[in-house]
């Protein structure tokens, strides 16, 4: 081969390697990335509006672009914004949104839509766009959560003194409330709460003037847009703020983590609503009927909120696989436009139809009191009675009370039916002599509603201990409420604050230094 052919080849090559791009997408890319890309559009179509905004007025603010080319790009750019996204013509055959909205723009105003590209990336409007959503999504979806902790403290309250086997393994333990079962998932819910609050200050910080990597000389500092956004301050690092995903990753979770906690309860939910326990009733509106079996009244509800758990693992599990690619790729970002907000709208969804279940159910006092009565679970307080009376170690104690408790099961008896001479006709089987325990009055040890109680210490299910705990949680949630309606108006104040200004620059009303909080 020829110096010169070499050289050409070479030439060629270096042409192919470096530059845009010379032809237009291939049509399979269309189909599997811009539509993707734009399939997802919408989620982030008014964020968009907004960065674009910020960003000209910052450009204008700092003397980069010509005041009468800014003032037409942010004249069709609060044309988009007024446009709801279904109308605005995403195309993939255009490219992924950014480009769409180029387009857009540029037919409309001209040379003067380039001026948005000076000092950011494409990818940048974007990252920008998505932490808007993202923190709108999830001050809605703190505020769910905390009315759901509000609704099972309420309930827990009510229900204070509704007895109830509580169980493990479906087996009966030990007697309880279901005020105290309520409150044992309105915990956990307060700190899945305190996750997504916290997910939402790492979403409230600017990657705004961050470039690609390493910013931009136009761009002498960074606070303005991020004033202008409404955010609470800029992430630090240029690089780690374009192309940083951990803090998706903790919303997942914590969206995941929520709903999961919600479905055990569910799950609980569908089991007691059954024939064959009986203990709750869903209202009409969370059920649904069977179309061949009119008989049967299935807890629909209760299977969509199993489904979400499931789905939310699923899409955490899946974005943490695609997040494993190398630093400052663009492929776990194209699929967080989407997926992440889904997430957040579906934990929404499930956990306000969560809510709704709880403040419409029929609990059925009286076949929880059934249950508890015809049962054994004051066998554990039985067994320590027996300690501390016959002054034996815990191990004889519990094998005495085992054989009085399978005896009369046997014979059909309940718990309550226990006494004395059978204790010692038990103790005799297991240790040869008996404990003196006939004639002893049992009462207080064998009611179930006596046992409850004396659960007095902290986190007990005596009544009053329950109605406190309540009180502290229905406390906590009106906090967490509270913090998240302040944000969001934080938010919206901002963003109504940022497009007026907008307005009046384009009208010429006012001068290109933006107002900042």
């Amino acid at each position: 081969m020829s110096a010169g052919m070499g050289a050409g080849m070479g030439a060629a090559m270096n042409r192919d390697r470096h530059g845009p791009p010379l032809d237009g997408p291939a049509r399979e890319l269309i189909e599997a990335g811009f539509t993707l890309e734009n399939a997802d559009a919408p989620l982030l179509h008014a964020g968009l509006n907004l960065a674009d905004l910020a960003h000209t007025l910052d450009l204008l603010a700092r003397g980069v672009i010509p005041p009468p080319a800014a003032r037409a790009l942010l004249g069709v750019i609060l044309e988009a914004t007024a446009m709801p996204a279904e109308d605005f013509p995403y195309d993939p055959a255009f490219g992924e949104p950014y480009n769409c909205r180029e387009r857009w723009f540029a037919g409309r105003v001209g040379d003067a839509a380039g001026w948005l590209h000076a000092g950011r990336p494409r990818r940048e409007a974007v990252r920008v766009a998505l932490r808007l959503a993202l923190r709108a999504a999830l001050a809605d979806l703190a505020e769910a959560a905390a009315d759901l902790s509000t609704t099972l403290a309420g309930r827990a309250a009510e229900a204070a003194r509704t007895w109830l086997p509580d169980q493990t393994y479906l087996q009966h333990a030990q007697p309880s409330t279901f005020g105290h079962y309520l409150l044992s998932f309105a915990y956990p819910t307060l700190r899945d709460t305190d996750r997504v609050l916290q997910a939402g200050e790492w979403t409230n910080l600017s990657p705004g003037g961050a470039g690609c990597v390493n910013g931009s000389r136009l761009l002498s500092d960074r606070d303005r847009v991020a004033g202008l956004l409404g955010f609470t301050g800029v992430i630090e690092h240029t690089r780690d703020a374009m192309w940083s995903t951990d803090g998706m990753v903790d919303m997942l979770a914590a969206a995941a983590s929520l709903v999961t906690t919600q479905s055990k309860l569910a799950e609980d939910l569908e089991i007691w609503a059954s024939s064959e326990f009986d203990y709750v009733t869903l209202a009409d509106g969370y059920s649904r009927a069977s179309v061949l079996m009119p008989q049967k009244r299935n807890p629909y509800a209760l299977s969509i909120v199993r489904g979400a758990s499931g789905t939310l693992i699923g899409r955490l599990t899946g974005f943490l696989a695609v997040l494993k690619s190398p630093s400052a790729r663009s492929d776990n970002l194209i699929y967080a436009y989407g997926e992440v907000p889904r997430a957040l709208d579906l934990a929404l969804r499930t956990t306000r139809l969560t809510a709704g279940v709880l403040r419409t159910l029929t609990v059925n006092e009286d076949r929880m009191w059934a249950a508890l009565e015809g049962g054994f679970s004051q066998a554990t307080d039985l067994a320590e009675y027996v300690m501390q009376v016959c002054d034996v170690d815990y191990r004889t104690a519990y094998q005495v009370v085992g054989i009085a408790v399978r005896r009369a099961g046997r014979e059909g008896l309940r718990g309550l039916d226990l006494d004395g001479g059978m204790l010692d006709a038990a103790a005799v089987e297991f240790r040869g002599e008996p404990l003196g325990l006939a004639g002893k009055d049992l009462t207080e040890v064998l009611d179930p509603r006596a046992v409850v109680e004396t659960r007095t210490a902290p986190g007990g299910a005596a009544p009053p201990v329950v109605e406190r705990m309540a009180r502290d949680c229905a406390e906590q949630a009106a906090r967490q409420r509270s913090l998240t309606r302040a944000r969001r108006d934080a938010f919206r104040d901002a963003e109504q604050r940022l497009v007026a200004r907008a307005a009046a620059v384009a009208a010429g009303e006012v001068g290109g230094e933006p107002d900042v909080p």
